[in-house]
């Protein structure tokens, strides 16, 4: 199908990475604040919305589509995607904390935060990567070892990787590659 000699093509799915900055919420609307969707406003698709969810404070990668399927299958507690965060802390982190963090910390729920992984980066952040989906669940680990979060970036998501030339509020289609990795979850 063509117009004006132009090749029409239809995707019943579309898939984005958005780089969500602080201070938009996750939502598809909201009364009182700006959406992540309203970044999306001129992006082909019909019923996108955000897999997973982001706290208004944090900043990062997010999936935006309209493929309810694979958005459970990323969500989804059973599947145990992992999800990875740059977090910044007003003191260091000790080695204490970490293993702490790594074993799996009480943060008020009915059980114990699954073991996550740490790495400490060359500028004194860490990278943390959970496979739980828990409120404000990173927040509430560091709060579990003595220390509040004074950023938190999510840079990965399952095979997913925010790159860095991706700037808050910008947005960008998945690539064959990075949509074929993704349904591998």
């Amino acid at each position: 199908v063509a117009l004006d000699a132009q090749p029409l093509s239809y995707e019943k799915f579309v898939y984005y990475m958005l780089h969500k900055p602080a201070g938009v919420v996750t939502a598809t609307r909201d009364n009182h604040e700006k959406t992540v969707m309203e970044l999306l406003k001129d992006a082909p698709g019909k019923d996108l919305f955000p897999a997973g969810r982001l706290d208004k404070d944090t900043e990062g990668l997010l999936l935006i589509t309209n493929d309810g399927a694979l958005s459970h299958r990323l969500l989804s507690p059973a599947k145990h995607v992992d999800k990875t965060y740059l977090v910044r802390t007003k003191a260091p982190v000790t080695d204490e904390m970490r293993r702490r963090l790594e074993e799996g910390v009480d943060i008020g729920d009915e059980k114990p935060t699954l073991p996550a992984k740490t790495e400490l980066t060359e500028d004194g952040g860490l990278l943390l990567t959970v496979t739980e989906g828990r409120f404000h669940q990173v927040k509430r680990m560091f709060e579990a070892v003595g220390k509040k979060v004074t950023y938190l970036k999510r840079v990965e998501m399952g095979s997913l990787v925010l790159p860095d030339e991706l700037a808050p509020g910008e947005y960008r289609p998945l690539t064959e590659e990075e949509l074929q990795e993704l349904r591998r979850h």
